[in-house]
């Protein structure tokens, strides 16, 4: 693993995007990458860190048994963000 750092600015993750969307032949409402990065900050700070990529992929997974239309994403992403703000902070997180 190389030592540079992996934090990506702006532009890269939109070539990134660019990239998923032609590997898997998306349109660009099949990759929201503002809700997605809204949903990570959202359960990464009312649930933790590590919560924020695995409910990136439930919400996915979710939308995709849904029929994966965006509405669905969006309808996916807004139940667990909803979760995540009730979520008691201090019985489920770790100080540090």
């Amino acid at each position: 693993m190389s030592t540079s750092s992996r934090t990506l600015p702006p532009e890269a993750l939109d070539e990134w995007a660019l990239a998923l969307r032609q590997r898997f032949e998306l349109g660009a409402d099949d990759v929201p990458i503002s809700l997605i990065l809204d949903l990570a900050r959202d359960v990464a700070n009312g649930v933790a860190r590590p919560a924020a990529p695995f409910s990136a992929f439930v919400a996915g997974l979710v939308s995709g048994r849904s029929g994966g239309t965006p509405e669905q994403v969006r309808e996916a992403v807004a139940a667990i963000v909803e979760l995540a703000s009730t979520w008691p902070a201090d019985d489920h997180t770790e100080e540090g």
